[in-house]
């Protein structure tokens, strides 16, 4: 058996104010239409393999330039043979 007193449902005052009812949560959007999440990510991710691309060629670039630049480490039969090399292309 239930055990206490039974709740009872009590009514509002007639001087009280009504409650208005609320609006539907959905609103049409035919006038905006909105552009799909996919094509943001698509462009933003040609941006990033292009800097990307530009960043490696400026990078490979300078890599071959001082390569290009430093016989010093080379010994004297390695400079030799570079020189000789050097002068095969020319020809």
């Amino acid at each position: 058996m239930a055990q206490g007193k039974l709740k009872v449902k009590t009514k509002l005052p007639a001087n009280s104010k009504k409650q208005q009812k609320k609006g539907s949560a959905n609103t049409k959007r035919s006038n905006a239409p909105i552009k799909p999440k996919k094509q943001k990510f698509e462009e933003a991710h040609k941006l990033k393999q292009i800097i990307t691309k530009t960043v490696n060629k400026a990078v490979e670039e300078e890599i071959r330039a001082k390569a290009g630049k430093s016989n010093f480490n080379l010994s004297k039969a390695q400079q030799a043979v570079a020189k000789y090399n050097a002068e095969a292309n020319k020809q």
